[in-house]
């Protein structure tokens, strides 16, 4: 079906000025983990946009003051339902070299913690969805507008959604993406590895097991029996399988044989991996040491408590995805990109456990998120509401006899 007629006339009702005040908007109510009812203020300000709209709305309670916001636009239910997700909490504004919540506007860009990851990506939702209802078109499928809490830190937001039994047939997550679209990313797993000794007294340490020492022996078997194995594993979607010892702690005295070592690691892996897999890949490096020295003792610990971080596997092929490419390509009249470079978002979530194909596509540059120089380019902005006006239009279809503008 040609839309692109049908969305020609409703570019013309995006008013810039518009979308730039609703993202400055969202950046002047902060959101991090250090402040009390963290996403709480800002949902219910996008709670409250969504009404003064006339767009169906709710506030879901999750934990304590912390909700996340839905907004529906109804179609006739002959069409496909797309999601749009989007989380509403940023990181802390760190050491940022200006106001991270006033939403200066300098160079062409909009300034503050949140512009690019994600307040302006939510803002472009948002207002995507304002000028379709505003329109008087009908849609063949629903679109479901999901802003979530928790991304940044364990996802109970959309850990939430997907528990619930959340329902779509394609799926937009709008994290920043610098006119490339990801259709796979690595899953995540933090471990922690905890080597037991005996402790001693310094001067007589024969009657101890050095805990370091024995990590030592671990840390080198990782290097020299895991990393190859790591090296070899690829995917064209989600880059290169990895490891990362991050945090290690041990001992208590210069005078004392260290008892324990604690070593937490970040394990970022492809499909064809699992969790399981990952641990078992410890416990065999474990136990071949074990084997040799009784002395020996570890253990590989999850240190998550809640749904996996699996890998996004989206198929290429998949409507949404031709949906948001030719969406990018008619909007800015160059072929989208696909990147692998991507960190984990909750697009495996919605992916994996709701099943949902799902891509990651949102304006703004990756690159300045997290930064203490975080910004969206305005340009940016007012293009990822084009694009994601476009893909809703392609992706829902319209009901063309109820049709007017």
């Amino acid at each position: 079906m040609d839309i692109s007629k049908i969305y020609n006339e409703l570019n013309k009702k995006i008013i810039a000025k518009d979308v730039i005040d609703l993202t400055r908007a969202l950046i002047r109510i902060p959101s991090h983990e250090y402040v009390d009812g963290r996403e709480k203020e800002v949902g219910l300000f996008v709670y409250d946009y969504l009404k003064a709209n006339d767009i169906e709305t709710e506030l879901i309670p999750i934990i304590g003051k912390r909700a996340n916001v839905y907004g529906y636009i109804r179609g006739n239910g002959q069409g496909k339902n797309l999601l749009l997700n989007g989380h509403l909490d940023t990181v802390p504004p760190f050491e940022m070299n200006f106001d991270p919540y006033e939403g200066i506007i300098e160079n062409g860009y909009i300034l503050g913690r949140g512009a690019g990851d994600m307040k302006g990506p939510i803002a472009a939702m948002l207002y995507a969805m304002k000028i379709i209802n505003d329109s008087g078109i009908k849609l063949k499928g629903d679109v479901m507008f999901t802003g979530v809490i928790g991304e940044e830190r364990r996802s109970e937001g959309t850990e939430y959604l997907v528990r619930s039994g959340i329902k779509a047939d394609g799926a937009i997550v709008g994290e920043p993406s610098s006119y490339e679209y990801a259709i796979g990313h690595r899953g995540l797993e933090s471990l922690e590895l905890v080597i037991r000794g005996k402790s001693a007294h310094g001067g007589m340490p024969h009657l101890g097991i050095n805990a370091i020492e024995k990590a030592a022996v671990l840390i080198y078997a990782i290097k020299e029996q895991l990393i190859p194995k790591l090296n070899e594993r690829y995917s064209y979607k989600m880059g290169q399988s990895t490891l990362n010892l991050a945090v290690i702690n041990g001992g208590k005295q210069t005078c004392i044989v260290p008892d324990e070592v604690r070593i937490k690691l970040d394990r970022r892996y492809i499909s064809g991996e699992s969790v399981d897999s990952v641990i078992a890949e410890f416990n065999e490096i474990i136990n071949n040491i074990k084997e040799k020295d009784p002395e020996f003792d570890a253990e590989v610990i999850r240190l998550t408590d809640y749904l996996e971080h699996p890998p996004l596997d989206t198929d290429e092929n998949a409507v949404i995805v031709q949906s948001v490419k030719e969406a990018v390509n008619y909007i800015t009249g160059k072929e989208a990109g696909l990147t692998n470079k991507r960190g984990w978002t909750d697009a495996g979530l919605i992916s994996k456990m709701a099943g949902i194909p799902t891509i990651i596509y949102g304006p703004g540059n990756i690159a300045f998120s997290h930064t203490k120089h975080e910004k969206i380019l305005i340009d940016d902005l007012i293009t990822g509401v084009k694009t994601y006006l476009y893909s809703i239009l392609k992706f829902c279809e319209i009901e063309f006899d109820h049709f007017s503008i």
